[in-house]
């Protein structure tokens, strides 16, 4: 390869676009590298260094000899669309984002990938954001989202390990309707976990897209993480269990500091001292993750609070026996109370 191409590559980790190649060397330099193998059109005026594809056997064409030529010349591998199908997911992001030249933000699932809030799939296409206007269009695993509200300035897009990126709350909502019904709830719930946003930030992005699907669904997610809940567990519990007739008003991640020890609770009846801890299914999978909640339990008790646990089987199927044996131990907790069996605690 010619050695202020090649510099240019390594430059820029292997990707170079033929606006910065014609800039520093003759247009041939480009279409010599790319005929003879080294470098692969991946977008149109966006390469990259071959060896960073692996072509599968039913990928690689040979293009066969012709006479006088050099003999391996044009074997090449994958190319267009399919050399940006091999490609691995950050050179796909950056290679999408030279295509488009200043013109756009990653988005959606996309989005969220940079974001670290979901892993994205080999198979699943780049998703881009583009103003109004820009020209661009889908192209085979590159799907073009135009919006006529972008400005690809802050605070709207973002640089994240220098990529434009649009912001997690936008990225949430137009990702929702992307996804299959059942992979939904977990980004939002792991972004608002992450403290990466809030319910009340994502909410009005939300109300700037009526027609989304699923929208519903999108604000009573929303609804039962600004009530405190941090799991879809939590949220069943929420729904099924811990609302509705004679339910008091209970603390979600209810934050007790007991000593030097900050704890939170999953599901908190202040008045009654109970904290109610809904364990998922792999809770208690490691004897050392036991022992860990039984000193947890223990030092709570030192401050006069009882601690429930409840499996996610019996939640999710037995909640109305569940619900019983919350009413019956609230209930028992108040009458401890009236006849001063639980005056040596006061309130943590």
């Amino acid at each position: 390869m010619h050695p202020v191409l090649r510099a240019l590559v390594e430059r820029d980790g292997g990707l170079v676009t033929r606006r910065a190649v014609v800039q520093v060397v003759p247009a041939w330099v480009l279409t010599h590298a790319h005929r003879v193998g080294q470098l692969r059109r991946v977008l149109p005026g966006v390469y990259v260094d071959a060896a960073l594809i692996t072509p599968t056997a039913s990928t690689v064409s040979v293009t066969p000899t012709a006479p006088g030529s050099v003999a391996g010349v044009g074997a090449v591998g994958p190319d267009g669309d399919e050399a940006f199908r091999l490609l691995d997911v950050t050179r796909r992001h950056r290679a999408a984002l030279a295509w488009a030249d200043g013109r756009a933000a990653l988005g959606s699932v996309t989005a969220l990938a940079v974001w670290g809030v979901r892993r994205q799939p080999d198979g699943e296409p780049v998703r881009l954001d583009v103003m109004a206007g820009s020209g661009l269009r889908s192209r085979s695993h590159l799907v073009i989202h135009r919006r006529d509200d972008l400005s690809l300035a802050p605070p709207g897009v973002l640089t994240r390990r220098g990529l434009a990126v649009v912001r997690w709350e936008r990225a949430l909502v137009d990702a929702w309707s992307v996804l299959p019904p059942q992979d939904r709830p977990a980004p939002v719930i792991k972004a608002v976990n992450d403290r990466l946003t809030t319910p009340g930030r994502i909410a009005p992005v939300l109300t700037a897209v009526p027609r989304l699907t699923g929208r519903a669904q999108l604000r009573t997610l929303l609804d039962r993480l600004a009530a405190g809940c941090r799991s879809p567990l939590e949220i069943w519990g929420h729904d099924h269990v811990f609302t509705g007739p004679g339910m008091p008003v209970f603390r979600r991640q209810a934050r007790i500091a007991v000593g030097r020890r900050t704890i939170y609770l999953d599901v908190y009846a202040e008045r009654e001292r109970v904290d109610f801890e809904l364990d998922g299914a792999t809770t208690h999978g490691d004897p050392r993750e036991r022992e860990i909640d039984l000193r947890r339990d223990a030092l709570l008790a030192t401050v006069g609070i009882l601690v429930v646990r409840f499996a996610r089987h019996r939640l999710v199927h037995e909640p109305d026996a569940v619900r019983r044996e919350v009413h019956a131990i609230l209930a028992t907790r108040r009458a401890d109370t009236l006849v001063g069996r639980d005056t040596a605690f006061p309130p943590p």
